[in-house]
């Protein structure tokens, strides 16, 4: 299993205070096409998922955020692949940093069914949708949004790494 740590600020007081987010994210994989979130926005992709919430499983969180995110119920939820922790300023005056634990698991869908997706508004706002793409696609797209924007999404360059590591492996 991969695990990384990915400091996205060098200045970070890493003995301070901090916030602490858990999430979960699905790779969802069939022919060589992955299930992915495309920003129309800023033209990158992510993996489906998100936080967990207060007294729900990592299994129950994904089912959720997919089905939110995706329109999709899974079928299963199968090992996890990865662990990415990132760091980066917290937006909270009080805390010294932010600490992002992304759980990766490889999922399969239940065939064929779809559903409406229940995009938060900032989801709604950036022009999420769910996208079948290729490794290849989605690592273009993403890396060509991280040379570009100065200010790119916090998430493009958690998901670029791990793109990255699955074409190598």
């Amino acid at each position: 299993m991969l695990q990384k740590d990915l400091i996205l600020r060098p200045d970070l007081d890493l003995d301070g205070s901090r916030v602490r987010r858990t999430a979960v994210r699905a790779v969802i994989e069939i022919a060589d096409r992955l299930l992915m979130v495309f920003s129309a926005v800023n033209g990158d992709y992510k993996f489906p998922g998100g936080g967990i919430e207060t007294d729900e499983s990592h299994a129950d969180a994904l089912r959720r955020e997919v089905l939110e995110e995706c329109g999709r119920r899974l079928q299963n939820v199968g090992p996890q692949i990865a662990l990415l922790s990132e760091y980066d300023a917290a937006a909270e005056a009080d805390m010294a940093y932010f600490r992002m634990d992304s759980h990766y698991y490889r999922c399969g869908l239940v065939p064929g069914e779809e559903q409406d997706l229940d995009l938060d508004t900032y989801e709604a706002d950036l022009g999420f949708a769910p996208r079948w793409t290729t490794l290849e696609i989605a690592l273009k797209a993403n890396r060509a949004v991280l040379q570009r924007n100065a200010a790119p999404p916090r998430w493009t360059a958690r998901e670029t790494y791990f793109l990255e590591y699955l074409a190598g492996s």
